[in-house]
């Protein structure tokens, strides 16, 4: 009977590894920084919002009233700065700045259900607000 050498099979095995990690590591790369998901942005809890847009968020969850004409219109993401949703799923509203004559730079978008973020200056950045 002949004997079969273990180095062909190990090989296979090593190369068969490799492939699978790689596989695993596309996915793992995918999901953390595919631009169907915010794994990767910042959170900021609910309690460490400014006081202005603790009350903000409160008037979403009741779907209002709000203080601004604009708030509740379609926040399209152009930027793409927001894990990427069909048009119309995101909601922008204001945070009023104290001081400020205008709406100010400070927002929070909303897509459904609850999926909001905070930005402190008008989209730049964002951060995912968490309960």
């Amino acid at each position: 009977m002949r004997m079969v050498s273990a180095r062909p099979i190990l090989h296979f095995l090593c190369c068969l590894f490799a492939v699978l990690l790689a596989l695993v590591s596309v996915q793992i790369y995918a999901d953390v920084f595919g631009p169907n998901n915010d794994r990767g942005m910042q959170v900021i809890a609910v309690s460490a919002l400014p006081l202005e847009g603790q009350e903000t968020l409160y008037l979403i969850k009741r779907d209002g009233p709000f203080p601004y004409p604009r708030d509740g219109v379609i926040f399209s993401n152009f930027e793409k700065r927001l894990p990427k949703r069909q048009r119309g799923y995101y909601r922008e509203f204001t945070v009023k700045t104290p001081g400020a004559r205008n709406r100010g730079a400070r927002r929070i978008v909303c897509g459904q259900p609850a999926e909001c973020y905070y930005s402190a200056d008008h989209y730049q950045t964002f951060r995912r607000i968490v309960e």
